[in-house]
């Protein structure tokens, strides 16, 4: 297998790589809302993809209708439904217990996995500024964890599940990169989301978690940006990249989601917070430059 990367760079839409943005600074939301949220963590993220449904579906409706999936490809979406549903549930849980940054960068270390996949499996070699920006995302995301982790047991519960987390979304994001070599974006992800959502229900229920709220607009909000939003930008433009390129592109997350920490939960960003998020940045600038050449 010489690349993971459907489209292979070939007549890519001008807005791909904005969208690939815009999904990573839409996506450390989430955190956010399932705190402020008043049923269980793993209730939330039931709601987050029960309340997005009836849109996904919607949006799905022409594509799957033009282009239904093969039998292989169903079993794929299934598989993805069950390994998004996991990490769903794991880093909900893991929130609850850590930082918002310490969720943010071990539910997001598949922006490391990505590119050892593609450096050790895909045999896909990274080349001049697209090594110097994996360097340095890598460099700054060790930083911001270093900088943000807080040694406690609490911590370190919340820390665990999150890089579970982290492991389930690497394997759901491969799983949806091959798929969207034919498949329409809504089309992954509504059949995934609706493979995931009853188990979620299911998760939740066993774990006597409150499933009901009281407050609907934390996970109305929820659903929107994380899952219509942000997933559904993050889905359309994965069939566009390399894993080297999204990966750098998730390491986004943990910089945001450490400003929203300290904005919102007064987690305090340190200068070496400030210059991990800063590498990070710079390294999204780097990894366009040899494909704009």
């Amino acid at each position: 297998m010489a690349s993971s990367t459907p489209a292979a760079q070939i007549n890519m839409p001008r807005l791909a790589f904005p969208a690939l943005l815009l999904a990573n600074l839409i996506l450390p939301l989430g955190p956010v809302f399932v705190r402020l949220s008043d049923v269980g963590p793993v209730a939330a993220a039931f709601w987050r993809l029960a309340i997005a449904l009836p849109f996904l579906l919607l949006l799905a409706r022409p594509g799957l209708t033009r282009m239904p999936p093969t039998r292989g490809e169903w079993s794929a979406l299934v598989l993805a439904g069950v390994m998004f549903a996991a990490d769903l549930a794991a880093w909900h849980l893991g929130i609850l217990y850590t930082k918002v940054a310490n969720a943010t960068v071990f539910g997001n270390l598949s922006g490391l996995f990505l590119p050892a996949w593609a450096l050790l499996v895909l045999r896909q070699k990274p080349r001049g500024m697209q090594a110097a920006a994996l360097m340095l995302a890598g460099a700054g995301a060790l930083v911001m964890m270093g900088g943000s982790y807080d040694l406690s047991i609490g911590n370190l519960k919340g820390d665990l599940l999150c890089l579970l987390a982290g492991i389930l979304y690497t394997a759901y994001l491969l799983v949806v990169q091959k798929a969207r070599g034919r498949l329409e974006s809504w089309s992954i992800l509504a059949v995934s989301s609706t493979v995931s959502a009853p188990l979620l229900l299911l998760f939740a229920l066993a774990l006597g978690e409150r499933v009901m709220p009281g407050n609907w607009t934390p996970l109305i909000l929820l659903a929107l940006s994380s899952q219509v939003i942000g997933q559904g930008l993050l889905t359309y433009a994965i069939g566009w990249f390399s894993p080297l390129i999204i990966g750098v592109s998730l390491l986004l997350q943990p910089a945001v989601a450490a400003l929203l920490g300290w904005l919102l939960f007064d987690e305090w960003l340190s200068p070496i917070d400030l210059i991990g998020m800063s590498a990070v940045a710079a390294a999204l600038v780097l990894v366009r430059l040899p494909s704009r050449a």
